[in-house]
């Protein structure tokens, strides 16, 4: 099998994140979005979304959307357990890894995608008042994950998730898309530093 890869790309990343958790390797083919890579032929031929990451089974099937990657991985390496271990804990971080999604992780795409230079070529109409409204989304949903976290050490829970992946992932990502993290969000900034320390944020 082989993973379409995009490098610094948020969504990509998530999964390399993942797989590092895992301990599994697996072969990469880099996608550079930059060259517009990804609306190739060739590309569009595995993924007609044009987006990254994409799985391609030794079969040919091919798999899209990081979270449905992570799942199938999951299934083949149930060990460590990074979608909850019981009825309650998986729906937990089903929970939270889908309020990370759409609260952080999207909300701050908005932001990036409608107000940096480099994206005036892929985002079509660019809307800079659109990216300046997310802004305050970002902060005050961070808000509530600030007052969430001072009661557990990851966000789903007492162990490490999906969920904290797509936490670590959004979080480094208002820095490209030029969005402060307070000082006052005492207890996502502990969060982060932690999240960040692991040897698979370098994935």
């Amino acid at each position: 099998m082989k993973l379409y890869d995009a490098g610094r790309a948020p969504n990509p990343r998530r999964v390399r994140i993942f797989l590092a958790e895992k301990g599994v390797s697996v072969a990469l083919v880099p996608i550079d979005l930059g060259k517009f890579e990804h609306r190739t032929p060739a590309y569009v031929a595995v993924n007609p979304l044009q987006r990254t990451p994409a799985l391609e089974l030794d079969d040919g099937t091919v798999l899209t959307e990081s979270i449905a990657i992570c799942r199938y991985f999951e299934e083949l390496h149930p060990e460590p357990p990074l979608f909850g271990t019981d009825a309650l804990s998986r729906a937990t971080v089903e929970m939270w890894q889908r309020r990370l999604e759409f609260g952080l992780l999207g909300v701050v795409a908005e932001v990036f995608r409608h107000l940096h230079p480099a994206m005036a070529q892929m985002e079509i109409p660019q809307v800079p008042a659109w990216g300046e409204a997310n802004k305050p989304k970002v902060l005050s949903f961070l808000s509530l994950v600030d007052r969430e976290l001072g009661a557990r050490e990851f966000i789903a829970g007492d162990r490490f998730s999906v969920a904290d992946i797509t936490g670590l992932v959004g979080l480094d990502f208002m820095k490209p898309a030029k969005i402060a993290l307070p000082d006052e969000f005492a207890n996502v900034r502990r969060w982060h530093a932690a999240l960040a320390a692991r040897p698979s944020a370098q994935a």
